[in-house]
């Protein structure tokens, strides 16, 4: 039986199994590309990427229409998605912020950034998306009535925590930011590489934990340029303060590229 593959560049196909048996371990939930399948599932597979990327295009052409920039934050669950963007809200006050809050189920995230200024959007895929393990457009497009992007700069849209499905799916961001914690091993960019490749920045996070960890952080820096030799870099940990700053001066430079005009940090 063949399998569905999907190219960065949005192309997909179907090829030989030389390996066709039965598979006693589960996979990982949502990865799309790791399941046999038959044409009649490619088929599917292709028109739900085909309508996602329709509503991607409609969701980038009505944020360039109020002139808002969109960021995509990803990571796997635990790795400090939340804790930072606390801290960024608190230290853009010059800067008009919108969240898309993306979880499975419950509040929690979207609790915890409440009361920094921010214009909050909670989507919950367990109720109406059928517990997606993922954010996609037409999903972001349902938390857009309820932020006021005529009035927004910038929109972070965290997903949900997972190192497979959320690569897949353009939502209409302007970039991709990936937060990644030195506690998950210097060798996830080589076995979740489409994550890492498609980041355009990776925060490489909770450095404050290096001294206690037995963390190689030069073989995960060599582990990412492998796959994604282009993507930009900024150590952070939220603890101590470290590269939040220069995170914040990453996020102020999307906006003026898509709304040219002096940005106070």
């Amino acid at each position: 039986m063949g399998r569905f593959h999907r190219h960065d560049d949005g192309t997909a196909h179907d090829h030989d199994d030389p390996h066709d048996h039965d598979h006693p371990h589960d996979h990982d939930h949502g990865d799309h590309t790791g399941y046999e399948t038959g044409g009649e599932r490619i088929d599917v597979l292709e028109r739900i990427f085909d309508e996602n990327d329709r509503m991607a295009a409609a969701n980038r052409a009505e944020l360039a229409a109020h002139d808002v920039c969109a960021i995509n934050l990803m990571s796997s669950p635990g790795a400090g998605k939340t804790a930072l963007l606390r801290e960024t809200l608190s230290r853009l006050a010059g800067l008009r912020i919108g969240v898309i809050e993306g979880d499975i189920e419950t509040s929690l995230d979207a609790d915890r950034l409440a009361g920094f200024g921010a214009e909050i959007a909670l989507v919950n895929t367990g109720n109406g998306f059928g517990g997606e393990c993922h954010l996609d457009a037409p999903m972001v497009r349902s938390a857009f009535p309820r932020l006021p992007l005529a009035d927004l700069d910038l929109v972070l849209i965290e997903n949900v925590g997972n190192l497979v499905c959320p690569a897949e799916f353009d939502v209409g961001e302007h970039a991709r930011a990936m937060v990644y914690s030195i506690t998950e091993g210097e060798e996830k960019p080589l076995k979740y590489p489409v994550m890492f490749r498609s980041a355009d920045i990776v925060l490489i996070n909770k450095l404050d934990l290096l001294p206690h960890l037995d963390f190689d952080l030069a073989l995960f820096r060599a582990n990412l340029h492998q796959v994604n030799p282009g993507a930009q870099t900024i150590e952070t940990s939220v603890r101590s303060g470290l590269g939040v700053d220069e995170w914040c001066d990453w996020l102020a430079a999307q906006v003026a590229q898509v709304r040219p005009q002096p940005v106070e940090t």
